[in-house]
Formats: structure tokens, sequence, C-alpha cells
């Protein structure tokens, strides 16, 4: 049999099957026909859904007269100044916010008190397990665990903890036998310090922390050693503080929401948004 007739029917696996795999293209996304990529390429989901939802934003300033028909929307999700403006101004009109009153901000003050809290210091001592590139994450998490059981079984004046910092940690504190100092909310990386600092008197906890605190670095072994709890700032100096927050969430709720009503009166194609048919908040 000649080379030409054993692959007259592309099913060896040889170059001559090659456009049989080029003719398989991917599926553009759409939100009512306009594009959201180019041809063949493939954004992954997130970036993909944040353009869609720029894209109902800038056709729903358009409806409304704010945006000039002529606009002409990009194929890498980034709206044009004026895109841009106009659904600025798009929201503003159609987000209707609460404003937060006294006893709204009263009650989150009151359901957060740890947050208010000045002058609370923690002290402390840690092994870090880093993430570097190439590092398999999750043998580094099973490495921690399994050290966190052991030490946990110690008593809190245990030369153990200082022993396997020296050994384990990444960190230059484990030549010191991991000891940080005390420490204030404000000396901690946001991930850190939200596990470090009790939420509540439950959760005030001396000795290894019962879970790894996972942050930005790697996982970390935490052994606290003392606590001193600070002092609760008056309601009347924060409020102003509380009500800017509240704000903030009301915002996020009526946007999402709003997001939801245009995805469910779009026509999308290659994508899946959340979709409601329930007016916005008052």
């Amino acid at each position: 049999m000649s080379q030409q007739q054993g692959c007259g029917g592309g099913s060896c696996g040889c170059a001559s099957a090659a456009p049989m795999i080029e003719d398989i293209k991917v599926a553009v996304a759409t939100v009512n026909g306009v594009p959201l990529h180019g041809e063949g390429e493939s954004p992954d989901p997130e970036a993909l859904r944040q353009r869609a939802y720029s894209e109902l934003l800038r056709q729903a300033a358009q409806r409304r007269g704010l945006l000039a028909v002529g606009d002409v929307p990009s194929l890498d999700g980034v709206l044009s100044e004026a895109a841009s403006d106009a659904t600025l101004t798009l929201l503003e009109r159609e987000l209707q916010l609460p404003e937060p009153d006294e006893a709204s901000c009263k009650r989150y003050f009151d359901a957060h008190p740890a947050r208010y809290h000045v002058g609370e210091k923690v002290q402390a001592k840690h092994i870090l397990f880093a993430v570097t590139p190439g590092v398999d994450v999750s043998a580094l998490r099973g490495r921690a665990e399994s050290l966190l059981v052991t030490l946990r079984c110690e008593a809190l004046d245990s030369p153990a903890f200082a022993k396997a910092a020296a050994e384990n940690s990444n960190c230059p504190s484990g030549a010191e036998g991991g000891e940080l100092g005390w420490l204030g909310r404000e000396d901690c990386a946001p991930e850190f310090s939200s596990a470090l600092f009790a939420q509540d008197e439950a959760n005030a906890h001396i000795g290894v922390l019962p879970r790894l605190i996972s942050t930005r670095f790697g996982f970390h072994i935490v052994q606290v050693l003392a606590r001193e709890a600070g002092s609760l700032q008056p309601f009347e100096s924060v409020k102003g503080s509380i009500a800017q927050v509240l704000r903030q969430q009301a915002y996020m709720t009526a946007l999402r929401q709003y997001l939801s009503l245009l995805a469910g009166e779009a026509e999308l194609y290659g994508l899946d948004l959340d979709m409601a048919e329930s007016p916005l908040l008052q």
C-alpha cells in the first residue's frame, strides 16, 4: 500500500489530519449580539463575566440616552472614557440607596465590637511554611497540618514550638524560636490579623491556634502566649465610619441586583450570569 493510500482517511494521526483540528473554533460569547472577545480567544470565566457585566451597563447607558449610539465596544473588556462616565451616571440614577440611620449603625457596632477596640495586643510565635514558585501546595499544607496536630499536644511552656520553628520555619524569626513579640492589628497582614485577634471571648485563644492561618506568604502555625484586650471606642466616635461601611454594603447589594436584572433582560450566548426578575431593593 502506498503512503498516499495509507493516509487517505486521515485517521493515522499524520500531518494530513491537522486541518481537521484547525477547523475547531471557540464560540464567541455575546451580550445582545455584541461580542465579548475575538474569534479563537478563550477568556477565563471570571474575566468573561466581568466583560459581560460591563457590556450590560454600557448598553443600558445607551438605551437611557446617556451614551452615544455610536460608541463602539472593545473586544478586551475595556470601556471607552465616555462609556465609563456614562455607566457611572447610570448607576447614580438607578441605584436608590437607603441612608443608614443611627439604629442601624448601633446594631452593627454591637455586632462587631472587636473591630472597634484600640490598643489590643497579642504576644505570639509562628512557624511559616512559605508558598514559593513550583512548590506542591497540597503537600506543604499536609506537612503544616501534621506539625500543627503535634504541637497542639504540647504545654504552653514546652520548648517544642521553638524547636519546631528553628527546624521548619521559612521566616527569619525561626532562628529566634518563631518569636514575633507583641503585635497590634496594624502590625499584621489583614488575613493574619483577622485570625490572630479574637472576634469574641470564645475565640480569645491562648496556646497554639487550632487551625493554620493561610496568608499570601503561606501557611502559619501560630502560638499565642498572652493577650491584652485594649479598650472599646465610644459609639459616637465611630458612628460615621460605620455609616460608610453600611452605605458600601447597600451599594454592593443594589449593584448585584441591578446587574442581575439587566442579565435577565438580555440575550446571552456562551456564558452564564446570575439573573433576577425582582425590583431593586429600596
